[in-house]
């Protein structure tokens, strides 16, 4: 009787789920082992085959890892609040709870047919208000906190208003707003309670701020950067437009040196490591302040009537003498004051269309020149002379100060843009070269055109002119980021509320305050409609009596998508504790993440918020471990591979019937290939009614021009698995024909986890073989067609023992480099050589099962079981010992070479004498007569190499 997957999986699943056999231990002197997956949002569409990749990895190591002693959490969640369930909302007015639903149960089946190791008592849902509740108590934290440079961490804001009460701001050494008022003591001290709240909002580490954003008028909402492509929102493509917007902020920058640094006491990725170093982009430089001098008609002249400073950051201080004009970003805060009637309609073209590129294109766009002239000009406090302000869109208003001093000679972009506009482009070292045709950015050579730093080296010219600037109070040293606070608000209806109500009063005519903390969680109020108001509000402007308390209004944004899942490993450590987000107990013993796997699309959103929230815990006491992840793996892409039918031009158009043609046949013929479902193709041939079924509006009355075998052959080719390209395969398809076993092997056979590799189907019947092979191992037909027992009690042999102990090694070390694809070569080899062997012994059986379960876990649980061990306890076995005496070997087979030719083999022990050696294989009989009875000149034994006899 064959193995029958269905069955003995759903078995062992339902098991599982029973005995909670997955559930860690508590109270435990075992080591623990944490291993997480990134968790998934669950979309309508469920799994295709290439999102379990990771999944498998990581449910490898977790077997293995119980295996070898340790306690394991490896548990699943969702990340449930999200952008698609609400447009579906919108679309059809059903709850985006209910959807989420749905797509949750979908979710979880699948990923139980796949038989994950999962714990899913501790599942957790980002949209579950007992998880946001801790979520919002988080920001209520931050809200709470500042972050003082001296002691280089986040504190209450109490341990602030104690430095405000006793030395007001002089020994006050923060991250905060850079319009903080300066004051003593006696003046914090006299001042109401509103007038001193005011002032702390500007150092809390969660704060308003007016900030440029991606906004989309037809979601109604802010989007993230990695939410936009080309201008346009990656959700339904509409257009994206940069704008001004209050918006809570958090205060991401104070962490830049520590996220930096952090970086190299971690195990990830030196490619991935890199991307987060260059998205904070640490700069030494300087900054500097530039007098604002605009030109105006007075008295029927044009004069010059000093205004305020333009201040900018520059790497590169020691070109100030180079500095032709000046560029501010579009969106920058003086463009309306520094506009001159004369230049209004121009720089308001400009702008407005500055507002529809978002920040990716503008930076990208290296190429294209486009500007406008302000009409004003500032000046250059080095030599006073004046400096025309120019509106350019590759400067972004939030790097920086949204201003940059052009040096025209030693910047390419500024070259193209002082060539394009006729502006100055000043040589100012004697060893640029070539200027009128290109920028030249070197630091060799001494200035000249330079003022002050005339004959000075970079190194010189850099300090004498920061030395300079200081002493005048016109700029000073300063390090720079290009990481910007990061935007904390979205104006929709499907995310976690912001637990703030406001109060009149202050500067900005209203205030924020916290809810109290017992009147967590705050839960979304129900609504008509999932869209913004009719005045512009977001859609929780439409809660009918919503009011803090009955009296005050509610923040109506909503928290972005990385909010829950900035923190969520913790939760899994302790998911029903309702009194904390999770108990000390819990975080002590379990402190981080030994092993997280996903993709690596998070590289500078979510896994860039997590290590910032992370590191403000550990400021707070609240968690022990600097870094949330210690070992990250990003698995590559499974792409689809694609198929296609061939539809002869000219055909299937106007009411002609379709006619289309087998890949053989094509031939010189002008064909036009049309994507058709992988589903209804095997091994390259199409199943021809099923297409019919499947895409009647392509094949009505069509004519099929098939191979001469009476086959339909289709083309192939590897994408993006997607749906629009009819290459999506279902897991669920592959488990049922194939079983979870096949499908967790296959995906580890493909190719190293962490690089792209294509799906092909076609390929799994190998790895569906070998499971069969591995079963006849324990079981055979017997006459009646029975399944018989072949199991035995004999000893193994040396030869079955160095099989399974070279297994044993191979296995282990590949799961601890994470190359599973190795392993499973491994076993196949190790199936086969014991099966040569006839092999049915329990001794040697019995620990391949054990090596193999991490991978096959159902087909090796039965087996385990059937071995006579208590069912179900396979995974609180011990992972078996790998023994090198058994690899080595006792006997060597010696070519024998005559005169350079190989001419026979003989065995020797490995222990052999080489004079012993020489002696047997001259009275070899095969030898002798090859000698043809001449004595040897000589005879060379190169031990466990070669005997070479020479005559």
């Amino acid at each position: 009787m064959d193995y029958n997957h269905r069955q003995t999986e759903q078995k062992w699943q339902r098991f599982w789920d029973d005995n909670h056999t997955y559930k860690p231990e508590t109270h435990t002197v075992r080591p623990k082992y944490y291993v997480l997956d990134m968790f998934p949002y669950p979309s309508g569409a469920g799994l295709h085959v290439g999102h379990p990749l990771g999944y498998i990895a990581s449910d490898i190591v977790s077997r293995y890892k119980r295996l070898k002693g340790f306690n394991v959490l490896h548990p699943m969640g969702f990340d449930s609040f999200g952008l698609p369930a609400e447009q579906y909302a919108i679309q059809t007015g059903q709850h985006p709870a209910v959807t989420t639903e749905q797509n949750l149960t979908r979710y979880i089946e699948q990923l139980k047919n796949i038989g994950f190791s999962y714990d899913w008592t501790r599942e957790v849902r980002t949209s579950d208000p007992a998880f946001y509740k801790w979520t919002q108590w988080i920001f209520m934290e931050l809200f709470r906190s500042w972050y003082n440079k001296d002691t280089d961490r986040a504190e209450p804001i109490e341990t602030l208003t104690d430095k405000f009460a006793t030395n007001g701001t002089t020994d006050v050494n923060a991250v905060c707003d850079d319009d903080v008022p300066t004051f003593t003591a006696a003046e914090w001290n006299a001042m109401s309670t509103r007038e001193s709240y005011e002032i702390t909002l500007k150092y809390r580490l969660t704060y308003l701020a007016e900030a440029v954003v991606n906004w989309c008028p037809a979601l109604g909402t802010v989007l993230a950067n990695d939410e936009v492509k080309d201008g346009v929102s990656e959700r339904g493509g509409y257009p994206v437009e940069q704008k001004l917007m209050r918006q809570w902020m958090m205060r991401i920058t104070a962490y830049a040196d520590r996220l930096l640094t952090g970086l190299d006491t971690i195990d990830w990725t030196e490619s991935l490591k890199e991307q987060q170093r260059n998205w904070i982009g640490k700069s030494v430089g300087a900054s500097v302040k530039f007098p604002v001098r605009s030109k105006q008609r007075i008295g029927g002249e044009d004069v010059s009537v000093p205004s305020s400073f333009i201040e900018v950051f520059t790497t590169r201080v020691d070109t100030i003498y180079g500095v032709s004009f000046m560029v501010l970003a579009p969106e920058h805060e003086l463009v309306a004051d520094l506009t001159t009637p004369q230049q209004q309609e121009a720089v308001k073209a400009y702008v407005d269309a500055a507002k529809l590129r978002s920040e990716r294109d503008r930076m990208a766009d290296t190429k294209a020149v486009s500007g406008v002239f302000t009409g004003s000009y500032c000046i250059n406090p080095l030599n006073g002379e004046e400096v025309p302000i120019y509106l350019a869109d590759y400067v972004l208003a939030g790097y920086g100060t949204g201003a940059v001093m052009a040096v025209p000679s030693g910047d390419q972009r500024d070259w193209n843009f002082a060539t394009h506009f006729g502006l100055p482009i000043i040589q100012i070292l004697d060893a640029q070269k070539d200027i009128d045709q290109q920028a030249d950015n070197t630091k060799e050579g001494h200035y000249i055109n330079s003022g002050i730093i005339n004959g000075l080296t970079y190194k010189e010219a850099t300090s004498r002119l920061v030395a300079w600037l200081e002493e005048r109070g016109l700029g000073r040293g300063k390090i720079n980021f290009r990481m910007r606070d990061a935007v904390f608000s979205r104006q929709r209806y499907w995310g976690e509320p912001v637990p703030i109500y406001f109060k009149d009063g202050g500067s900005t005519g209203r205030l924020p305050y916290l809810i109290d903390e017992s009147d967590l969680p705050l839960e979304l109020p129900a609504v008509d409609k999932y869209l913004p108001t009719e005045t512009g509000e977001p859609p929780l402007g439409r809660a009918e009596g919503w009011k803090y308390k009955g009296e005050y209004d509610y923040e109506l944004s909503t928290m972005p998508g990385w909010a829950g899942s900035s923190w969520y490993w913790y939760r899994y450590m302790d998911p029903q504790n309702d009194s904390v987000f999770a108990s000390k107990e819990a975080i002590n013993y379990w402190q981080n993440v030994d092993l997280y796997i996903g993709g690596t699309e998070h590289a500078t959103g979510h896994l860039l918020y997590s290590r910032f929230w992370n590191k403000f815990l550990k400021d707070r006491g609240y968690v022990p471990q600097e870094e949330p992840f210690r070992k990250l793996i990003n698995q590559g892409m499974i792409q689809g591979r694609s198929n296609f039918v061939y539809r002869l031009k000219g055909t299937g158009v106007e009411g002609s019937p379709p006619i289309f043609i087998s890949l053989g046949q094509v031939g010189n013929r002008e064909v036009t290939p049309l994507h058709v479902d992988v589903n209804i193709v095997e091994n390259d041939v199409l199943d021809i009614d099923a297409f019919r079924k499947s895409r009647p509006d392509l094949t009505e009355n069509a004519e099929f021009i098939l191979e001469e075998d009476g086959r339909y052959l289709v083309g192939a080719e590897v994408e993006k698995m997607s749906k629009s390209k009819f290459n999506v395969v279902n897991p669920d398809m592959i488990v049922e024909k194939y079983g979870a076993d096949v499908l967790r092997l296959y995906e580890m056979f493909l190719g190293p986890l962490e690089q792209a590799k294509p799906w092909n189907t076609n390929g799994i019947d190998g790895v569906y073989r070998f499971i069969r092979k591995f079963w006849r191992l324990f079981y055979k037909d017997n006459a009646t067609g029975e399944s018989q027992w072949i199991v035995t009690d004999e000893q193994p042999t040396p030869a079955e023992l160095k099989i399974l102990h070279k297994t044993i090694q191979k296995a282990e070390s590949d799961i601890d480099a994470y190359s599973f694809n190795t392993s499973v070569s491994s076993f196949m080899i190790c199936v086969n050589e014991l099966a040569t062997l006839n092999c049915h012994k329990r001794a040697i059986l019995q620990d391949l099962v054990l090596i193999l379960s991490p991978y096959a876990p159902h087909i090796t649980e039965e087996l385990w079981a059937a071995l006579g061990n208590e069912p179900g306890t396979i995974s609180k076995a011990t992972f078996p010992a790998f023994n090198p005496n058994f690899l080595v070997e006792d006997a060597f087979e010696y070519p024998i070479q005559i005169n350079g030719k190989v001419r026979t083999t003989i065995s020797f022990a490995i222990d052999r004498a080489p004079t012993e050696i020489e002696r047997e294989v001259l009275a070899d009989e095969i030898v002798q007569k090859w000698l043809e009875g001449k004595s040897p000149k000589k005879v060379v034994v190169v031990p466990k190499r070669i005997v070479n006899v020479v005559i």
